[in-house]
């Protein structure tokens, strides 16, 4: 099973992931995770890639399709793959169905989740990042037992450059000049599945993850 994930930044594409990989059993591959593993081990491709998310803009196809080559390399794709953050636009689209045909893969559903950008900014700029593990709280929703700390390792958060609010809405217009694309292309492959969540739709992330999860099981 392979499944592809589309939706703005902060759509909640990543909880989504998060509950389908634990219970369906599948590797879940963030692009977002790809560049600051590649950043933590000081790579080249790392480094790369942080000069275009700090600015909020989209990392090159090459850098990004040579990180994911890696990740699909290892052994905990065998049982089906969610990708996240990859593609978002047609050629990244073209460049992953010749990567996958080569491995034999066909791609079983694009989900396309809809928020609203006013709640995205919302969200996004609420978030706080751990400088040691890298785990994300929200200030409202999710924060920390103590100001300040991770729960997990007890390291230091901070806002990164990428969740400010300006930078922010600059990702958000840069994620709207390539959706409409992409967006036709899976429709036109008849796979695409578009998910309205967020406060004004009265739906949760995890409410269209567990719709979504009853209905893979039965197919």
């Amino acid at each position: 099973m392979f499944i592809v994930l589309l939706g703005a930044p902060g759509s909640g594409k990543g909880t989504v992931a998060e509950v389908l990989s634990q219970n369906l059993k599948l590797a879940h591959i963030s692009t977002g995770d790809l560049f600051r593993e590649n950043l933590k081990n000081e790579t080249e491709l790392g480094k790369e890639a942080k000069s275009y998310m700090d600015k909020g803009e989209l990392v090159p196809d090459d850098v990004t399709v040579k990180m994911l080559e890696q990740r699909m390399e290892e052994p905990d794709i065998a049982n089906g793959v969610i990708l996240d953050g990859f593609p978002r636009t047609v050629n990244q689209a073209m460049i992953l169905d010749k990567l996958l045909e080569k491995k034999g893969i066909k791609i079983d559903m694009a989900l396309n989740i809809d928020v609203p950008f006013d709640e995205i900014v919302k969200r996004i700029s609420d978030r706080r990042s751990c400088k040691g593990c890298s785990a994300i709280y929200n200030i409202v929703f999710n924060p920390p037992k103590q100001e300040g700390k991770c729960d997990k390792c007890g390291g230091e958060l901070y806002q990164r450059e990428d969740q400010k609010p300006e930078v922010v809405q600059n990702r958000l217009e840069v994620y709207k000049k390539t959706a409409d694309e992409i967006i036709k292309y899976y429709e036109a492959k008849n796979i695409l599945r578009t998910e309205k969540a967020g406060d004004k739709a009265g739906r949760t992330s995890y409410d269209v993850a567990g719709e979504i999860e009853e209905e893979l099981r039965t197919k």
